[in-house]
């Protein structure tokens, strides 16, 4: 059979929520491994209460000691979504990654709960034609390069929905009934973002329907007045709003709650997936819109112009090692120490203007500002800026292209 040997299976630890997909995964690996289960769960600030999680898995015969639910928000924000905006980290000019950045940490939290029980292999829910299948499994054998990892939905004969539903009849595995009419988009939540795929939006022409949005209310009926914040930042993160002193996960909370509220993070677009197909998906990253926009804007008047110009060559192949799943990478790892170098001096404040949608740095300061007001003046400045000195600044640039001028009018 594909995949690991059964006889050298005998734990396996499966990112379990709970859902559908997950409880058939647990049944099925049980019968085709004859293995113990551990499920693992990480609270990402997916807004779902997740104790539900584990009363299924009790209700499937886990074991409680063997049920792990973790709650991983602080790490999530202050070791991945901070180090990615420091390098104003955005996928093909637009998406800002929210999937991308959670897979790294739980195929960290995969690993590790695997050796604290002594699980032979991990075992996770995403398809063969997505981008999850490759974060999560580089991510593992990056951390644990023995590891070995079954991905049913590559081995398995079973379909969609209805088949799995009827699998789950056949065993009895208890499945939620919801009431109403079931969603058509497939979700993904955590602290930074959440994500539609599916239904409607698989005709790219379609517009994504009002309803279908959760964490922003529209443009259009956000409030008739400006909100303004003013961020305060540290080494180049975020570490107080208002003067308030937060810690990473409650500043991406927080800014989530006013962001959304004014119609901020809504994005509709079509993606290259690594494994070759394109894809439509919608987003709502209201925080993580302002703090991109907020980063840039503190940089603006803090890092050195090469610096910057420099970041900003790096940043599309750090955003692509992301979005393809090499985290853990050495190459992602000597980028970071590169961004992270350049943030010694990324400190200070910004004030945001948040209105129907909206972001506009109204405002910047800081002790380790490079503005000098005295040279860049419209003004008198006092002889700080000799305007003569540019004549020679020109010459000397322009005297390439006035030799190739000549060199070709001599040519005829």
């Amino acid at each position: 059979m594909l995949g690991p040997d059964p006889a050298d299976v005998n734990k396996v630890v499966l990112a379990y929520s709970g859902g559908l997909d997950t409880s058939v995964i647990l049944t099925w690996l049980r019968e085709t491994y004859d293995c113990d289960i551990v499920t693992y769960t990480a609270d990402l600030g997916q807004g779902e209460e997740l104790d539900p999680a584990r009363a299924k898995a009790l209700k499937m015969g886990v074991p409680e000691d063997q049920i792990v639910i973790d709650d991983v928000r602080e790490e999530f924000v202050r070791d991945f979504v901070n180090p990615m905006f420091r390098a104003n980290t955005i996928y093909e000019g637009e998406y800002l990654l929210g999937t991308s950045i959670a897979r790294p940490l739980i195929a960290k939290r995969l690993v590790e709960v695997a050796a604290e029980h002594d699980a032979d292999a991990i075992s996770h829910g995403a398809t063969g034609k997505g981008n999850d299948q490759v974060r999560f499994e580089l991510g593992a054998y990056a951390l644990s390069p023995e590891i070995k990892v079954i991905a049913p939905w590559r081995i398995w004969d079973l379909g969609g929905r209805e088949t799995l539903l009827a699998y789950a009849a056949e065993r009895d595995i208890p499945i939620d009934k919801t009431r109403g009419a079931k969603s058509p988009f497939s979700t993904d939540a955590n602290l930074l973002h959440i994500s539609y795929e599916g239904g409607p939006l698989e005709n790219p022409w379609t517009e994504p329907p009002s309803e279908m949005w959760r964490w922003s209310v529209s443009p259009e009926a956000a409030p008739n007045e400006a909100t303004y914040l003013d961020l305060t930042y540290r080494g180049g993160d975020i570490v107080a709003i208002d003067g308030r002193e937060m810690t990473p996960a409650q500043v991406l909370t927080y800014l989530n709650e006013v962001g959304g509220a004014n119609g901020i993070g809504r994005l509709d677009i079509v993606e290259n997936r690594f494994v070759g197909m394109k894809s439509r998906g919608a987003y709502e990253t209201p925080g993580g819109t302002i703090m991109l926009r907020a980063h840039r804007g503190i940089e603006s008047i803090t890092l050195d112009r090469e610096a910057a110009h420099l970041k900003d060559e790096l940043m599309p192949r750090y955003a692509k090692l992301i979005y393809n799943g090499f985290w853990w990478s050495p190459e992602r790892e000597m980028l970071q120490a590169a961004i992270d170098t350049s943030q010694q001096f990324v400190n200070g404040e910004v004030r945001v203007k948040l209105f129907k949608g909206n972001v506009d740095v109204v405002g910047r300061k800081s002790d380790d500002s490079l503005f000098d007001e005295k040279i860049a003046t419209f003004e008198e400045d006092g002889g700080t800026y000799d305007q003569y000195d540019a004549e020679g600044f020109i010459k000397l640039n322009a005297l390439r292209l006035r030799n190739l001028a000549r060199t070709r009018a001599e040519r005829g």
